[in-house]
């Protein structure tokens, strides 16, 4: 259940879920300093993170789907857990992209009025913690993107086949 889609050995997947996350996360930030502060600046700088999020998510999703379909045998625990892991990010995806259809409209008003622009990306938060510990449990538990020393691979198939003569 290896990664299909590698630079040097690494997986690219989880190399470009940090973006999301940190623009997600600096979305949510800039716009709660908005609506404290009032400073137009945290206003553009909530919609520019938003912005790369979206785009950055795209990209990480693109990845992410061709692993999860092409690298994930079907009618595993490992193919279930990666679709939860991939509908909360869309969900989440889909609530940063609605803070930017309501909001970009206001980007050069002096004063601009946010419209969902904490509450929908406070829930898009949070659904992203959701769907990371969905994306760790394929780490974790199943292995995903995982790759063993010929050691380890021979220590897991001793386990494996101990597990299956106990059974």
């Amino acid at each position: 259940m290896y990664s299909k889609i590698k630079i040097m050995g690494h997986p690219v997947h989880p190399m470009l879920v940090t973006f999301p996350i940190a623009f997600y996360t600096s979305t949510l930030i800039a716009f709660i300093i908005y609506a404290f502060s009032g400073a137009s600046f945290w206003f553009r700088v909530g919609i520019t993170a938003n912005v790369a999020g979206i785009g950055m998510a795209a990209v990480a999703a693109t990845f992410g789907f061709i692993d999860w379909y092409l690298g994930i045998p079907s009618g595993t625990d490992a193919k279930s857990t990666g679709i939860k892991h991939m509908t909360l990010n869309v969900i989440a995806l889909l609530l940063f992209l609605l803070t930017l259809i309501f909001n970009a409209g206001e980007w050069n008003v002096l004063a601009p009025v946010m419209r969902g622009a904490i509450v929908l990306p406070l829930i898009g938060f949070l659904v992203t913690l959701g769907a990371g510990y969905y994306g760790w449990t394929l780490v974790q538990n199943h292995h995903v993107g995982v790759e063993f020393t010929s050691e380890e691979e021979h220590c897991i198939r001793e386990v494996e086949g101990f597990q299956k003569r106990t059974v």
